[in-house]
């Protein structure tokens, strides 16, 4: 028997196949070939069809099914992984209003920075745990006030995740952990956000039903099994948002256990079970995949705008083949790139610093003694240390770290990299290779929150590696306080 697990992102779909017993990965594919398209109408605006969603989805099931040469009569239950902080609207057919507004689309900036004064920080500190900012409440705030005509239509609005789901099951219903994703879940009263909602004038009875995780959340119509390919009746008994996926693909439940992300961006992503947080603006709070009232189980998220992306444009700029050729060239150097610091801050505001635009900077570059080695090395360790920086606001906000789990991507593939965070934050990192939409199909298989399984089958199947902090410290320690001077100085002048 198999399970099947979807990762509904912004560029593809994912959908893989896993064996129930073992969790073992029987295949994942990519739908489409080329990145689905971002509609853009004015600047800072970001829209997809959740049509497009759907009909990726069932190519993806099709070919997976085809392809692995499985009986599709044996996929017994299903996994949702979606993009976090958009909007879907549908009328009373269940047919979409408009285009979703996704999570990189931001016209709804100053409607959530205006609630957050107006609301008062300190309320939506102990309700909400972070400011209303961009995310899908002030989303739909900005329909209602900008588009009456489509807003007189909502019959309910939702998350991607809970689009799909609605597709599979022709029923609509969402989860707290997705409301506290869209900044709609009042975690003091654990209930809706109504409050939110009244200031907004958004009528609350558009909030789908709402449905526990790990739970039979419908089941596949005759309609669905027809446009997919799975089978009539198998239960959808999981969704949530890609970044709490991701932790959970990467066995990452309990207080002190931290999720990192090395791609494009950087995440982290620490589980905590203290729901105070002074840092409700540089900080995200989401409900994780394990929360309930009695163990309120929190993720909090840290996001690094300047990461993979500052890797890949030095290695596309300095003419380098591949990121194994830039990870050799830097071993050749010693920690501190002989004086060079790179600040890797060049991709847009960083949360962190206060929506600061910070940009990359050179620091202390030597034209007769560096090389690209140099500028290579200075790169890893310019956003090995953001990473540690961002982790010490985490730890200043009661954060408890005592293991960190990562993807096996480009950043932590590279030793330099992966060794550096572990030594400045003194905690093991370990490296699984998994993927979000093989995360979402062994969660398919838990029952009512025991994980024993699937935390055996991912340490079984995915576990790579465990970079251990490196016991001769100094040199790295005097390295991240030379870059963090030169930080500082940049900071004053923004």
């Amino acid at each position: 028997m198999y399970y099947i697990g979807y990762d509904i992102g912004s560029s593809s779909v994912k959908a893989a196949l896993v064996d129930t017993d073992t969790g073992k990965q029987i295949i994942v594919v990519n739908e489409p070939e080329t990145e689905m398209e971002i509609i853009a109408h004015q600047p800072n605006w970001a829209e997809q069809d959740p049509n497009e969603w759907w009909k990726h989805v069932c190519n993806a099931t099709k070919r997976a099914i085809k392809e692995s040469g499985i009986n599709a009569s044996k996929i017994s239950a299903i996994g949702i992984s979606y993009q976090m902080h958009g909007l879907v609207v549908v009328d009373k057919d269940l047919n979409p209003l408009r285009n979703a507004i996704i999570w990189c689309d931001s016209r709804a900036v100053e409607i959530g920075e205006k609630a957050f004064e107006e609301i008062g920080k300190n309320k939506c500190a102990t309700r909400l745990l972070n400011s209303p900012a961009n995310f899908t409440a002030s989303k739909l705030k900005w329909v209602r006030d900008n588009e009456p005509d489509v807003y007189n239509k909502i019959y309910k609005y939702m998350l991607p995740g809970d689009f799909i789901a609605m597709q599979f099951t022709g029923e609509l219903n969402t989860t707290k952990n997705g409301l506290s994703e869209g900044i709609l879940w009042d975690f003091k009263n654990d209930e809706l956000a109504s409050f939110l909602l009244e200031y907004y004038g958004v009528n609350e009875d558009l909030t789908p039903t709402i449905v526990s995780n790990f739970t039979s959340q419908g089941l596949v119509t005759e309609k669905a099994s027809t446009a997919s390919g799975l089978p009539v009746g198998i239960p959808i008994n999981y969704r949530a948002g890609d970044q709490p996926n991701n932790a959970l693909s990467l066995n990452v439940f309990n207080h002190g256990e931290v999720a990192a992300t090395g791609g494009t961006s950087g995440v982290v992503y620490a589980v905590t079970n203290n729901v105070q947080s002074k840092e409700t603006s540089r900080i995200n709070h989401f409900a994780h995949v394990n929360y309930t009232q009695k163990q309120p189980v929190l993720g909090k998220l840290l996001n690094i705008n300047g990461a993979g992306i500052q890797y890949r444009w030095l290695k596309d700029n300095l003419g380098v083949n591949s990121y194994d050729e830039m990870n050799k060239m830097a071993s050749n150097i010693s920690v501190g790139s002989n004086g060079l610091s790179l600040i890797p801050f060049g991709n847009g505001a960083e949360r962190m610093f206060n929506n600061k635009t910070i940009g990359t900077h050179f620091c202390n570059l030597n034209l007769n003694k560096h090389t690209k080695a140099h500028l290579v090395r200075a790169a890893l360790e310019g956003i090995a240390f953001s990473f540690a920086y961002g982790m010490q606001i985490l730890k200043d906000d009661n954060t408890a770290i005592d293991v960190i789990r990562a993807g096996n991507d480009n950043l932590f593939r590279s030793g330099i990299f992966s060794e550096t965070v572990a030594t400045l934050i003194g905690h093991e990192i370990e490296i699984y290779n998994t993927t979000g939409a093989i995360g979402a199909a062994r969660a398919a298989g838990v029952y009512k929150g025991d994980f024993t399984a699937f935390k055996n089958n991912s340490s079984a199947n995915d576990h790579v590696k465990t970079y251990k902090p490196l016991k001769n410290k100094i040199p790295y320690v005097t390295a991240y306080e030379k870059w963090k001077n030169e930080l500082e100085i940049i900071l004053k002048h923004k």
